[in-house]
């Protein structure tokens, strides 16, 4: 072997490590020159994700197994890849979903069939991190949540098709949480404009349980808890809710203006508690207890279960089963479904990763009272998880209804979204 042979391993590193610099120090430079309204230089062909062939023959074929009410049928949208929360596009027949890595997709059916034609990356010019919170403002901005920024796209369904667009900074990079506070834990964010114009956005604690010298701050901060502010400079922030773990879903009930999330539960405490929840917020400064409670389970780590419980707890509206893992979530606004569906909403179960027994992995629906509470839950889609291996050949993450009535599922493992439409006595 030759001098320069030996020294070829050590050159390819170099030169790795100083593209990986450069495109670390590109990343800036170009949000800069998109404020302006400036050409960054990125590639203006976009690969677009292959939407036949093997991958998706055998997502089809794995959707034979799943079980939904008679008269309903589930076929694959669109290979998306880590496929996580959505925002269906408030004027074209395509939606943006976000994801937990650098990638936020854009989704077209540009012949209006029912089916994706074109998957492919969102304004490839920026470095997204973690950017899977997408939600729409009144007016056609899309919003995306990353881990610690938080960034807003001007008409974003009209001008997705180039790799730069127009966008503003809501909330800089480092400025959503303190950095030091940043953790591979808990730091999807997800997001929606409410009825007032304001956006509220999630923020989960980094802990499984956060220990007593951070309680004061993140109250403060709104970690472990939801904060809201303006959708287009952030101000006017505020911490809007406290006591939750991690929430990775809500969605106002567009009835009467509530606000409904779920919540993740504590883990190793066993396979049957805590509860799941999914959360009622009907006012500003309403506490639901965590980490002093979740569900109806005391939490031991720290000590918090020998302290009193803290008498301002807002109760969950649903108990869900332990470790199942509730992330999105979406009112119904459609008419395609039957009755029963209109005005209740859908909730997707991750599915759960330490539990001796596997469970999860399904969409559930839950009808409200006249008052606007939670009424019955019950499993609308089931069948990812299966049964006879414990293996999941699915993982719901998100519920979007379409304009047409028909709902999505997104699901990151399969990377794929799938399509449910009510077909009524027509064969499936």
């Amino acid at each position: 072997m030759t001098v320069t042979q030996r020294r070829l391993p050590a050159l390819a590193a170099a030169a790795a490590l100083l593209l990986a610099g450069a495109a670390a120090a590109q990343a800036p430079q170009n949000i800069d020159k998109l404020k302006q309204f400036k050409v960054s230089g990125t590639d203006l062909n976009i690969p677009p994700v292959p939407q036949e062939g093997r991958n998706a023959n055998a997502i089809r074929e794995n959707l034979k197994r799943v079980k939904l009410p008679p008269g309903f049928r589930i076929d694959l949208f669109a290979v998306v890849p880590d496929a996580r929360h959505m925002a269906v596009a408030p004027s074209t027949n395509m939606l943006f979903v976000g994801t937990r890595k650098t990638t936020v997709w854009a989704v077209t059916d540009r012949n209006s069939d029912g089916i994706a034609d074109e998957v492919k990356p969102f304004a490839p010019s920026l470095k997204f991190q973690v950017p899977n919170g997408v939600c729409w403002t009144k007016d056609g901005f899309l919003i995306v949540v990353e881990h610690n920024r938080i960034l807003n796209f001007p008409a974003a369904e009209f001008f997705y098709e180039g790799p730069d667009v127009a966008v503003i900074p809501v909330v800089e990079q480092g400025k959503l949480i303190p950095v030091e506070e940043e953790s591979f834990n808990h730091g999807a964010r997800v997001c929606r404009v409410g009825p007032d114009g304001m956006l509220y956005v999630s923020l989960g604690q980094p802990f499984n349980v956060q220990p007593r010298e951070k309680l004061k701050l993140y109250t403060e901060v709104g970690i472990g808890g939801m904060v809201r502010m303006n959708a287009f400079d952030g101000s006017k922030r505020e911490v809007y809710a406290t006591g939750i773990r991690n929430s990775v879903g809500h969605d106002f009930n567009p009835k009467d203006g509530t606000l409904w999330f779920t919540d993740n539960q504590t883990d190793g405490m066993g396979d049957d508690i805590p509860n799941g929840e999914i959360n009622r917020i009907t006012a500003k400064g309403q506490f639901f207890g965590y980490p002093w409670i979740q569900g109806k389970t005391r939490i031991t780590e720290h000590g918090y279960d020998k302290d009193p419980l803290p008498a301002n707890v807002t109760a969950a509206q649903v108990l869900t089963e332990a470790h199942a893992a509730d992330l999105g979530m979406a009112f119904y606004t459609g008419r395609q479904f039957p009755a029963k569906y209109q005005g209740g909403f859908f909730s997707a179960q991750h599915g759960s990763w330490n539990r001796t027994k596997p469970n999860g992995a399904q969409v559930l629906f839950t009808s409200l009272k006249a008052d606007g509470t939670a009424d019955k839950t019950e499993v609308f889609a089931s069948g990812w998880l299966d049964e006879s291996t414990g293996l999941f050949r699915g993982r719901p993450v998100d519920v979007a209804p379409m304009k047409d009535g028909s709902l999505l599922i997104s699901d990151d493992f399969a990377g794929a979204i799938y399509r449910v439409t009510y077909v009524g006595d027509a064969p499936r």
